[in-house]
């Protein structure tokens, strides 16, 4: 049983769609008067059926006043990490503190050839994903003396100057799922943001995910607990139980204690284009869900 003892939250991950291109700002916008902490949406610049995430980002940034903002991972292959690094600054200072930035490795390199991306072997790819965060990081730290230098393979930087800095520390999350990808995010990253779907035994899979992080994240000299474990996740309500996120919010909220107490996770993002899905996950799941965990913590 592993509880690293973080405070829940709930966000959305919402489909970027272009048509209609206020489609997912409304959604987003719904979010928020569900009371989520976060809305976010996936990163795939090849895709011609959707927006550009960080643009879209930006103007649902500008739409809102509290939830924060994320992509869901973004295609790093795709954006320049130290163009990156001021847009999230950049977009950070604006919001007043209500940026996330969430990075992928890259997938589907077909597409992102088909963009002019380099096409990478996975090794080569949590490689250069270890250098974006070095370069993203460094144009950041305007407290550091001198301009920055990243000597990368992927991703060089010559002195280049620093800042601006974020409103607040954004947090840095990885979408990871192979042994490489977990060991990097537990030596350098923030949180780790998998999807449930894609876990080979679902929830299962958590405990030996977990560990392979934890252990890299001891061995660099870090708390297992900097890391916070997210969830981006489906289902469906319906009025009587049927496993796994297929119930009534009352189930939702009690299989998400579990998971929160049992693997860890604390930030759980429901993939939903439904406004009245976001609104049941936001007002009923979500506090009820974080009662149960901190009965239990306190018991």
């Amino acid at each position: 049983m592993t509880d690293y003892g973080h405070d829940l939250w709930f966000g959305s991950f919402v489909t970027p769609a272009a048509r209609p291109p206020q489609a997912p700002v409304e959604l987003a916008l719904a979010s928020e008067r569900a009371g989520l902490d976060l809305v976010s949406f996936q990163d795939h610049p090849y895709q011609s059926a959707f927006q550009d995430t960080w643009t879209l980002m930006s103007y649902v940034a500008a739409r809102t006043e509290r939830i924060r903002v994320s992509g869901n991972v973004l295609s790093l292959p795709l954006r320049s990490p130290a163009v990156l690094a001021r847009a999230a600054a950049s977009l950070d200072r604006l919001t007043g503190g209500r940026v996330e930035l969430g990075l992928g490795a890259g997938a589907f390199w077909d597409g992102i050839a088909a963009m002019g991306g380099r096409r990478l072997t996975p090794g080569q790819a949590v490689q250069a994903l270890e250098e974006a965060v070095a370069v993203i990081r460094g144009l950041w730290a305007t407290d550091e003396a001198g301009p920055l230098k990243v000597d990368g393979e992927f991703y060089a930087v010559t002195g280049a100057k620093r800042g601006p800095a974020p409103a607040h520390r954004i947090p840095i999350h990885l979408g990871a799922y192979k042994p490489r990808m977990l060991r990097l995010t537990g030596r350098i990253a923030d949180g780790w943001l998998p999807s449930l779907g894609y876990l080979p035994e679902g929830p299962a899979s958590l405990d030996a995910m977990n560990e392979q992080i934890d252990e890299a994240a001891s061995a660099a000299g870090r708390e297992p607990a900097a890391v916070r474990r997210l969830l981006n996740l489906s289902g469906r309500f319906t009025t009587g139980g049927g496993g796994l996120l297929q119930g009534t919010t009352a189930d939702w909220a009690e299989q998400l204690a579990d998971l929160a107490l049992r693997y860890g996770v604390s930030g759980f993002i429901l993939a939903s284009d439904e406004p009245a899905e976001l609104d049941l996950f936001g007002h009923e799941v979500a506090p009820r869900a974080r009662e149960l965990v901190q009965s239990e913590r306190t018991a």
